[in-house]
């Protein structure tokens, strides 16, 4: 599999939301977000699992905003932060209320314990490629020839001491969070032993 086997879907919303990441995040988290939506479109595609591609392209380049200065929240989750942010973006792009409230839900969803696939498969996708591109769950089961092609299109570069940083910062401020929780399961250790940091 190769990058152009995925779907690239070509909206006003999706080139919208990639202007938003590039002004917004720092480089590393950007290549992550990137990442994290050829990850998850993979991983769709090798579960035969239907989703909005649309949908979950926007929500993956959106899904870490709650951790940058500009949005980042001292009374929510990064994660509620990001999918509040995303609301708005959708409102602005045009989106139904419907859209909209899903949008934010995907968000919240990469966050979550678990994921029911059936009924909210882009949150379910958006999960499972944010835990391989951060902790490396689920590497063996990657492409190895998508893989090499994506990681030298969007290289990790500081990944592992920028996200590091905010998680470590998000649990000292926010210490019931889900950063917080997976800060306490060992996210940094899984973070810098990822495979993908190879």
């Amino acid at each position: 599999m190769r990058i152009a086997d995925l779907p690239h879907p070509d909206t006003a919303a999706t080139r919208a939301a990639e202007e938003v990441l590039d002004r917004y995040a720092a480089p590393a988290l950007a290549h992550h977000a990137r990442r994290s939506w050829l990850w998850a479109a993979a991983i769709g595609d090798r579960l035969g699992l239907p989703y909005d591609a649309e949908l979950l392209r926007v929500g993956a380049l959106l899904h870490d905003l709650g951790l940058e200065e500009p949005f980042d929240s001292h009374r929510m989750s990064f994660e509620q932060a990001g999918g509040e942010v995303a609301w708005v973006f959708a409102a602005g792009a045009g989106w139904p209320a419907g859209r909209r409230d899903r949008l934010a839900a995907v968000i919240v969803a990469h966050m979550a314990a678990s994921t029911d696939p059936e009924r909210e498969p882009e949150g379910h996708l958006l999960r499972l490629s944010t835990g391989l591109d951060i902790a490396g769950s689920g590497y063996r089961e990657l492409d190895p020839e998508l893989r090499a092609e994506v990681l030298a299109a969007l290289p990790r570069l500081d990944l592992a001491d920028r996200f590091g940083a905010c998680f470590t910062d998000q649990a000292r401020r926010k210490p019931d969070s889900s950063a917080a929780a997976s800060v306490r399961r060992g996210v940094l250790p899984a973070l810098a032993a990822n495979p993908l940091e190879g």
